[in-house]
């Protein structure tokens, strides 16, 4: 196996684990919920999808700390990883409590925002963010406690973490929906974080990598600084993605609440396939920051390698999907309607995949090379297209907003593929600059 390949394996495997575990106590939720009715399914969806775009704002210390450190390591220099830690840490001392201070006096306006009126659904996400909102402040935590392992080349501790508290939610999920339907569902992703950070902040301090007692080497401001001019962009871009995703819901609400939910269970299902994109994406990123840290550039290859594993498994989960598409909605106990609309979603979605599996494998190189802000401007570009899109075909139903997504992401992969020719010309120019010069 290519070496490059062999190292975004490693480390991608332990992240798609976590994720996975995530992605398995989402859809395990939503069938408890889904058990209330198709009004509770939609809030929790809608409710989950604009965490997802708080969330993202955690990638602007965490990831922007797991490339400081990653790059820190590469070079050795201890002092380096240690203002690369008090960097992220300050940063989200700073961001956590205007988030979460703001989301939660804002949570009617931004429920009714996405889904309008005054339906059942309304006030029961209400309810989910009164709950869930506050909890964030954990989820902030650890994420920066997995974006500093993770740059110190430990993916595995955030996958036992990711496992610990997912499997605890599994378990209290059935009990605490039982008792207080959606808001249950909110208490029990919340407690059971609190237990894994507990976990996670012990590992953090026994990391041989990171208890080195050196001077660090620049100022807590500074080293601030350099954090955000590091995540932003990269925070920007899945926030941005998020958002489009939010919208899309909306748009998918002017079709009603079986649209709504049957889009919100296809939706969970794909996570299983890309998640896997992402976890390479994260691999990615971390192995190229580190092998800059140690003055190579192996940009080329590690794209090219992190583009073949993802879209491996973008073919398989698409052909899987399609054989499997009636089977996996039945599981969720949803109704014929509901049932008939994921399964339309699921077998439309298959070029979709693949080109996202490119597209966001090959991201981390851009995220780990220092090229977040030109991805940012296609994820930008692509949004762009897909919400017109989106509601000019949503008239054809789920499968019309399918195509939409799909139609989007090949512009944002014919737009990366145009910065990479650039960047490949740009090299070769220096290159023959430097063999004139010599």
């Amino acid at each position: 196996m290519n070496s490059h390949r062999k190292q975004l394996v490693s480390l991608a495997h332990p992240v798609y684990l976590s994720l996975l575990a995530s992605v398995a106590a989402g859809i395990i939720n939503t069938v408890w919920v889904s058990r209330l009715g198709g009004p509770a399914v939609a809030a929790v969806a809608v409710a989950t999808s604009t965490e997802n775009v708080l969330l993202g704002i955690a990638l602007v210390f965490a990831s922007g700390t797991t490339v400081l450190v990653a790059h820190g390591r590469g070079a050795r220099d201890p002092a380096a990883i240690r203002s690369a830690v008090r960097g992220g840490a300050a940063l989200c001392a700073l961001v956590t409590p205007v988030v979460v201070a703001t989301g939660f006096l804002l949570r009617e306006p931004l429920a009714r925002l996405v889904l309008g009126g005054t339906g059942p659904e309304l006030s029961l996400a209400v309810a989910y963010f009164a709950i869930s909102l506050p909890g964030i402040a954990v989820f902030y935590v650890q994420q920066l406690v997995d974006g500093i392992l993770k740059g110190a080349g430990d993916t595995r501790t955030p996958m036992r973490l990711a496992l610990l508290a997912n499997g605890l939610i599994l378990v209290a999920d059935p009990f605490l929906i039982n008792l207080y339907g959606v808001r249950g569902a909110a208490a029990s992703t919340v407690l059971c974080r609190v237990v894994a950070l507990g976990v996670g902040l012990r590992a953090l301090r026994r990391n041989a990598l990171l208890r080195t007692e050196v001077d660090p080497a620049e100022s807590v401001r500074a080293a601030l600084r350099r954090t955000l001019s590091t995540g932003l962009p990269m925070s920007a871009d899945f926030t941005v993605r998020q958002g489009g995703g939010l919208v899309t819901v909306a748009i998918v609400a002017r079709l009603g609440v079986t649209a709504v939910a049957a889009y919100a269970i296809a939706y969970k299902v794909l996570y299983v396939a890309t998640m896997a994109f992402y976890s390479v994406r994260q691999a990615a990123s971390i192995h190229t920051s580190h092998l800059r840290g140690a003055g190579r550039d192996a940009r080329r290859e590690i794209g090219r390698e992190a583009m073949l594993v993802s879209g491996i498994v973008g073919v398989g989960a698409a052909v899987l999907l399609l054989l499997t598409a009636p089977w996996i909605m039945a599981a969720f106990g949803a109704g014929p309607q509901v049932a008939h609309g994921g399964v339309l979603f699921l077998r439309c979605v298959g070029p979709y995949l693949l080109l996202m599996a490119c597209f966001i494998a090959l991201g981390g190189v851009f995220e780990g090379s220092g090229g977040a802000p030109a991805l940012l401007r296609v994820t930008v570009l692509g949004t762009a297209v897909q919400l017109p899109l989106a509601y000019g075909l949503s008239g054809l139903g789920l499968p019309g907003v399918c195509l939409a997504l799909a139609l989007s992401m090949g512009v944002q992969c014919a737009a990366v593929a145009v910065l990479l020719r650039r960047r490949a010309r740009s090299q070769e120019d220096a290159e023959v600059a430097f063999e004139r010069v010599a």
